[in-house]
């Protein structure tokens, strides 16, 4: 049987753990009841730096129930990193890993599937949400923008999916090799290449708290994503660079043959036009080389993506 681990980053959860662990438990001891998976498969609770009762709610879990293991990290690095250092912590411990959310949005029905697709051969399996219809239109507009946006950019990710998949073994292996600080998971998964498949579901709304993703931190996502998975921004300064040039050719062509038929015509609105265009579009692509130049300073020093400050297991 499938020895499952799940990963779940958790960043100030007080209101929803209790909650969302007894679910957890009830939806394991189902599977295990009905031979899916191992009676040493456990649920691992990550703490991101929380400021609230998190941990301690972690540790009375862990004491009360050797299924619920913690991984404590030694301050706040947000939720990419947590979850990466759940996968490589638990990859050597578990046949294959589910990462979810703490607040159980994403379906813990589909590990079922996840895990039925995992034992015929997937070594990924994502979880795509099948519609949106809990979100506002402003988020879901924005959401499927993002994905088509990020697929334009030459980042390949999977249409409406975030971080709710199982990895197996094999793939948490292959993953291990990918050594960057600046990580995006969801485009970063894909590359390893190995047989995959998805289930599809419907996200259901949080039962309590605020979302750790406000629309500040989803931008921040978004171009996390762009700029880590692609250089076709850079690209397109590049093209708007070029064009901006022809331009400038065909007017001092224009500029030469007025000035021979005596036809020129001194006018500030063309010359502060071309001003500010040509000061906007410098002042933008430096910012975005900026960006770039940023991440391999980042990249160079090559400091520790996390830092494990307790680990409740066995």
């Amino acid at each position: 049987m499938t020895k499952l681990y799940l990963a779940i980053p958790c960043y100030n959860e007080e209101e929803v753990l209790p909650d969302s662990a007894e679910k957890l438990f009830n939806k394991f001891c189902n599977m295990m009841s009905e031979e899916k998976i191992s009676e040493d498969s456990k649920i691992v609770f990550i703490d991101d730096g929380s400021k609230d009762k998190t941990w301690s709610i972690i540790c009375d879990l862990h004491e009360k129930n050797n299924i619920f293991e913690g991984i404590k990290l030694s301050r706040n690095r947000g939720h990419q990193n947590a979850l990466l250092c759940g996968l490589m912590t638990l990859k050597d411990k578990a046949d294959a890993v589910i990462s979810i959310d703490a607040d159980l949005q994403d379906d813990i029905n589909t590990f079922d599937e996840m895990v039925a697709k995992y034992e015929d051969g997937c070594d990924v399996v994502y979880g795509v949400r099948s519609k949106r219809e809990t979100d506002t239109f402003f988020k879901r507009f924005t959401a499927e923008a993002f994905y088509k946006i990020l697929d334009k950019m030459g980042a390949k990710v999977i249409f409406n999916h975030a971080d709710f998949r199982l990895m197996s073994k094999r793939a948490l292996e292959a993953f291990s090799q990918y050594k960057e600080t600046n990580i995006f998971l969801r485009g970063m998964v894909p590359l390893i290449g190995y047989k995959s498949d998805i289930v599809t579901y419907e996200r259901s709304e949080r039962l309590a708290g605020e979302s750790k993703y406000p629309l500040k931190k989803m931008l921040a996502l978004a171009w996390e994503g762009i700029t880590s998975m692609s250089i076709q921004p850079i690209r397109i300064i590049t093209w708007l660079g070029a064009i901006v040039f022809a331009v400038s050719i065909i007017m001092i062509i224009y500029s030469i043959i007025c000035l021979c038929v005596g036809a020129t015509v001194s006018g500030w609105t063309s010359i502060l036009c071309s001003i500010w265009a040509i000061g906007g579009l410098q002042l933008l692509a430096i910012g975005i080389i900026g960006e770039y130049i940023g991440k391999i300073y980042l990249e160079a020093k090559r400091r520790p993506r996390y830092i494990v400050e307790t680990y409740l297991s066995d």
